[in-house]
């Protein structure tokens, strides 16, 4: 059995936000045709998986794509998710492929204890489940919600409301200002819904709000 489903998996590089064009399809199905992968798959980070390959296969296909140092276990964040925003549909209130991108540009160089997952939501409906990401942001009429310290895995939690009605510059100046008392203040390896769960919110929020 274990032949026949070998459990090599990693996400291929590439796609931001789940966005993709029609020339990264193709050079993934090239790759997929050339090393035999037998299992390509959409994550729940907006990615594309690849299972059923060696190790030595896994670090080709990220060469091929430009990634010399081939897949990592993520630490810190590794990538962004958000849905298609405003812009795109008809539930959209905020725009949340551009927050997206600019969340990018501020958060991804910061040094954190462990992985940490990012969901941008254009509308309260939430469709990127931004209330079970270490940061969670939704839209609505007014601005941005932000929460922090979501998880949605084997013990999940529901993240802690911070601050509502912030503007594209308030709500990334927030989230890295959580983000780097998180990392000053964490444990190694400790996730945030477990550094929340020992932390006091109001000592949180009056650090991080600077009220």
């Amino acid at each position: 059995m274990s032949d026949q489903y070998p459990k090599s998996y990693n996400a291929l590089p590439g796609p931001k936000m789940g966005l993709v064009t029609p020339e990264y399809l193709e050079a993934v199905a090239a790759a997929a045709r050339k090393y035999n992968i037998p299992l390509l798959k959409l994550t729940t980070g907006q990615r594309i998986g690849i299972g059923g390959h060696s190790p030595e296969v896994a670090a080709a296909i990220w060469q091929d794509f430009g990634q010399a140092e081939g897949p990592k276990k993520p630490v810190g964040i590794n990538n962004i998710q958000a849905c298609p925003g405003v812009r795109w549909c008809k539930y959209g209130r905020q725009d949340s492929l551009v927050l997206g991108k600019k969340m990018e540009e501020a958060l991804m160089g910061i040094p954190l204890p462990a992985k940490t997952k990012v969901s941008i939501s254009g509308c309260s409906m939430n469709c990127c489940e931004s209330f079970i990401r270490d940061i969670g942001v939704f839209g609505k009429k007014n601005g941005w919600t932000l929460v922090f310290g979501g998880n949605g895995g084997g013990v999940p939690r529901i993240g802690d409301i911070i601050a509502q009605d912030l503007n594209d510059a308030e709500v990334v100046a927030l989230a890295e200002k959580c983000l780097r008392y998180y990392a000053a203040n964490a444990r190694k390896l400790e996730r945030t819904p477990r550094f929340m769960e020992r932390t006091d919110l109001e000592k949180f929020k009056k650090a991080v709000l600077g009220s």
